[in-house]
């Protein structure tokens, strides 16, 4: 997952096939977060527990905005040294794999959600519908004032959704099965204003880090303490009004069954994600902490987020009706799951290497014909 990789190949003098491992890394835990927020609801069906719930809720408001944020801060780090960053040229290098994301995205509901329709939206989805249509932002965020007014965008686009809700409420239960097309599980509309958050960050990141590895660490602490007041903002509200549940869905939009954050939440999401992301560099570049099991699930996370969903809810939930209703035996269960899904993680990674070469030529030659 994550859009177009984490290579900083524009950087002068850097190898095409350089990654950056924090943001590897930040993917593997997003990943992990993923997982056990989809164990905690498909393992366990005891009544729900205030300790549960809140695991759902934390991981949930995690896990997914992680991913789409990284979606738009990796883009502009895979453009590769003299590669053509004209329009055209950047779409024939996104928009394929957009396509097949968003066709991966169908296949797992046609493999593992039998009970909702094939055409139903999802997280696969809208990484795929994002990085085809960051094509024109990766194109404007390079002008002056582009960045500015993609800003502006991700903030009218969020700020829209909100006024619009009550409408929307009443059209996804008038149009069913439009509503899961297009607002159902992370939907487009807002959240792709997320990823035109990251590919903003990821490109004034970029530039930073362009003049010195310095000057981009210095950045990403600036982000850091943005994260960190955002952080308390969402504490500090909370306090004052006296929320009764701090960690509650209740206090956000739902629509179509499906959540997005609204007043102090949205502060949590964002300024977590922030954090997460200094975190992740100040763990893994500044102080060259880099597991490498959390760097390999973050390399493989689209295969694994699709294949994890199989065995967690087709194998696991339905097939063996495995539930593991105790803490002990839940955490123990997802440990061994982690470990299962690592060791599929490092085999894809020596089938991708092995195959890379005639994927390159396939790629190639399905463009040709397509634009011929």
């Amino acid at each position: 997952m994550g859009g177009a990789g984490s290579r900083p190949s524009a950087r002068p003098g850097a190898r095409p096939d350089t990654r950056l491992a924090y943001l590897d890394g930040l993917r593997g835990a997003a990943l992990v977060l993923m997982v056990i927020n989809h164990t905690a609801r498909w393992w366990i069906d005891t009544h729900m527990t205030w300790t549960r719930y809140a695991l759902i809720y934390v991981t949930l408001t995690l896990a997914a905005p992680i991913f789409l944020f990284l979606v738009g801060f990796c883009l502009p780090l895979a453009l590769r040294p003299g590669q053509d960053t004209s329009f055209a040229g950047l779409a024939r290098h996104f928009v394929p794999r957009g396509v097949r994301i968003i066709l991966a995205g169908f296949l797992l509901n046609l493999v593992v959600f039998h009970d909702e329709p094939i055409l139903s939206g999802g997280v696969l989805q809208t990484i795929g519908l994002a990085i085809v249509a960051m094509v024109p932002a990766l194109w404007l965020v390079r002008v002056p004032g582009g960045a500015a007014a993609l800003m502006a965008a991700a903030v009218i686009g969020y700020a829209t959704f909100v006024a619009a809700f009550p409408a929307l409420m009443g059209f996804v239960q008038r149009h069913a099965a439009i509503g899961l097309v297009l607002f159902y599980d992370f939907p487009p509309w807002p959240w792709l204003s997320l990823v035109l958050l990251g590919l903003v960050l990821g490109w004034t990141w970029l530039e930073a880090h362009r003049r010195s590895p310095e000057a981009g660490a210095r950045y990403l602490q600036i982000a850091a303490l943005v994260g960190a007041a955002l952080v308390a903002v969402f504490f500090l509200y909370d306090w004052w009004m006296a929320t009764p549940v701090r960690f509650g869905m209740k206090r956000d939009f739902i629509l179509n069954r499906h959540w997005t954050p609204r007043g102090a939440a949205l502060a949590w999401v964002i300024g977590m994600v922030l954090l997460s992301l200094a975190a992740a560099y100040w763990v893994m570049e500044a102080r060259r902490v880099r597991p490498r099991w959390l760097v390999i699930l973050g390399q493989t996370a689209l295969f694994l987020y699709f294949i994890h969903q199989i065995i967690a809810y087709t194998l696991v939930r339905n097939w063996l009706a495995w539930r593991f209703n105790g803490w002990p035996a839940f955490w123990l269960a997802n440990a061994v799951f982690l470990v299962v899904l690592l060791g599929l993680g490092w085999g894809w990674l020596g089938l991708k290497q092995r195959l890379e070469p005639l994927r390159a030529r396939l790629r190639q030659r399905l463009w040709s014909r397509a634009v011929a």
